[in-house]
């Protein structure tokens, strides 16, 4: 008679179902609730509420920088976490072509998105009118999002360009996906490097912010424009054109 195995969540610490299971679900049901309720309830705050007409210089690099590192780094999360190893694998990417790739792009873009990020920052903090206009979703933003952006710069330069290298795909990613498809294993991300932790911890954080700040305007991205037909602008009421001897009678008083 072979011995009964132990389910993935019966073997996991209460610590580790609410940090790695109880969290992030809650965090998941707030961001998609949140929507909804931000959605009904206010559709006038459903913006980026820019500032530019009060300051612009800063706001011309730190902008870019920021959203560009962002794309990369989101790119480079989704191949990470929600792509099997073996996937990559099958298409010709072997482990350490990848391992090389996503640790030094990422890295360019995370410097790029934190660079980006200070800049906004740092506007935000030094031009009073800017300052005065900040509410209180974004001094809980700015913060989380800075926290999240850090840890995980710091996790991999710390393990994977300074350190000795870790492998999250057969760890945290196993944990992430889990969610997705409703078998969740804590026991996976519970032995990975507190760095990777705490940086997961409050991306889950992130999410459950999200519909509450000004992050819902990425849902609201201009697409339509790109297949939109040129406006072309005509008078109300066309002008009958002047005869030129009926202008010259006019000028001359005949």
């Amino acid at each position: 008679m072979s011995a009964v195995e132990t389910p993935p969540l019966a073997a996991a610490s209460g610590a580790d179902l609410l940090l790695w299971v109880a969290v992030p679900y809650i965090c998941l049901a707030v961001f998609a609730v949140g929507h909804v309720w931000r959605y009904r309830q206010d559709q006038f705050g459903w913006t980026s509420r820019t500032s530019q007409l009060l300051e612009h210089r800063w706001l011309r690099f730190g902008s870019p920088l920021f959203h560009i590192g962002a794309f990369m780094v989101i790119a480079g999360h989704v191949v990470g976490l929600a792509v099997p190893a073996s996937w990559t694998e099958a298409v010709g990417i072997d482990e350490h072509v990848y391992h090389n790739t996503a640790v030094w792009a990422g890295s360019v873009a995370g410097i790029a998105m934190v660079a980006g990020l200070g800049m906004l920052c740092a506007r935000r903090l030094l031009t009073r009118r800017i300052r005065l206009g900040t509410d209180r979703s974004d001094k809980l933003l700015f913060p989380l999002l800075a926290a999240t952006v850090l840890l995980g710069i710091i996790a991999t330069a710390a393990h994977n360009v300074f350190g000795e290298g870790y492998d999250y795909r057969s760890t945290v990613s196993v944990w992430f996906r889990g969610l997705f498809v409703l078998q969740p294993e804590p026991e996976a991300i519970a032995g990975a490097p507190l760095l990777f932790q705490l940086h997961a911890l409050t991306a889950c954080l992130l999410f459950a912010a999200w519909p509450f700040t000004r992050l819902v305007h990425v849902w609201s991205a201009p697409i339509g424009y790109l297949a939109r037909p040129y406006v072309v602008y005509r008078r109300r009421a066309a002008t009958p054109p002047v005869r030129q001897g009926a202008a010259t009678r006019h000028a001359t008083g005949d």
